[in-house]
């Protein structure tokens, strides 16, 4: 989808907004025009030439609005955690989607109970195990990259792969990161995200995290914009001692899949759709506390065959689970009954 500055700083507050954080933006007519305007200009360059449509998060949630002549089915996806989304910004989504013949949430937690659709379905996303972020690539090659950029391979790293976000938290994995450092000297913390296009908050939060981050020689913080891509996101998730993915909102966390694939243990906010890939033992390294973040930072690092057995157990969890050939299995099912009717 095509857009301006403006509308996908709308579309931001919208985006935060289903996570639960107040948007008084969405009360102004010049909100819903813009939002309006953009929306029809995107669904005008649309193929109509598709049995289905899947559209993906608020953004162009309006796109079947402006669609009216489309003969085909559409079915909308949610991403983000909408378990308790402000109450005027779900009011004024909620009529554009009830316009879908289907709505995808990841899990039953995050259907809004005002909802009123036909199909209501539920869906965990899944990672592609044969992508260079996923792909396999030996662990000594993994430690030579992160050798190159910096990272002192005789000593444990920590890392957080995300976009620049308040809802990852990545100030409080500082902070635990700093208290873990306590018993752990020569800790070392990787910040490792990517910007994208559609949230112009990602540069604020990448600035106030340099700041941050100068301070200390042991943190870093790479991003797509300094030559980390999908393959050295790998090499971190790989060759990490521990991934840390201490978010406060969360509708799924990939990367907790994409480092437990790679049997890197993961210390994880207990938030949103992370439980779903956290379960057993794994269940004891969620948390919800930067001090309890760094307590299990600590416990894992003194401990490197439980470390071990954290890893194996979660790369089972993966492979049953959240590898794309399941999730293209739940997409075409209910394809398939909607094509049906």
């Amino acid at each position: 989808i095509r857009g301006n500055r403006r509308f996908f700083t709308i579309t931001k507050g919208l985006h935060n907004a289903l996570q639960g954080a107040p948007f008084e933006e969405i009360k102004k007519d010049s909100t819903k025009r813009v939002l309006g305007a953009n929306n029809l200009e995107n669904a005008r360059e649309l193929d109509p030439n598709y049995d289905v449509f899947i559209v993906n998060d608020p953004q162009p949630a309006a796109l079947r609005h402006f669609s009216p002549d489309s003969k085909a089915k559409w079915f909308w996806r949610c991403h983000v955690d909408s378990s308790q989304p402000d109450p005027e910004v779900w009011d004024f989504l909620r009529h554009y989607i009830e316009e879908y013949d289907a709505a995808v949430f990841t899990t039953r937690d995050f259907i809004p109970q005002d909802l009123r659709l036909d199909k209501v379905a539920t869906m965990a996303p899944a990672i592609d195990p044969f992508s260079t972020k996923n792909m396999f690539i030996k662990r000594y090659v993994c430690r030579e990259v992160l050798g190159n950029i910096g990272i002192d391979r005789q000593r444990p790293l920590i890392t957080q792969v995300s976009r620049f976000d308040r809802w990852k938290d990545p100030f409080g994995t500082i902070k635990a990161y700093r208290l873990a450092r306590e018993k752990i000297p020569g800790l070392q913390l990787a910040m490792v995200g990517s910007f994208a296009t559609d949230d112009p908050e990602g540069w604020d939060i990448y600035a106030a995290l340099s700041e941050e981050i100068i301070k200390d020689d042991d943190m870093f913080i790479l991003s797509n914009l300094s030559g980390v891509g999908n393959m050295e996101v790998n090499a971190f998730q790989r060759a990490s001692d521990l991934v840390v993915q201490k978010s406060i909102k969360e509708g799924f966390g990939l990367v907790v899949a994409e480092a437990l694939w790679k049997e890197t243990p993961v210390i994880a906010g207990n938030t949103g759709g992370i439980p779903l890939q956290m379960t057993g033992e794994l269940s004891n390294y969620m948390v919800n506390s930067m001090e309890e973040c760094a307590e299990k930072i600590v416990h894992c690092l003194e401990n490197p065959a439980l470390s071990k057995r954290l890893g194996r157990q979660g790369k089972e969890i993966i492979t049953q689970n959240f590898l794309m050939p399941r999730l293209i299995r739940d997409e075409l099912t209910l394809i398939k009954k909607l094509v049906a009717k």
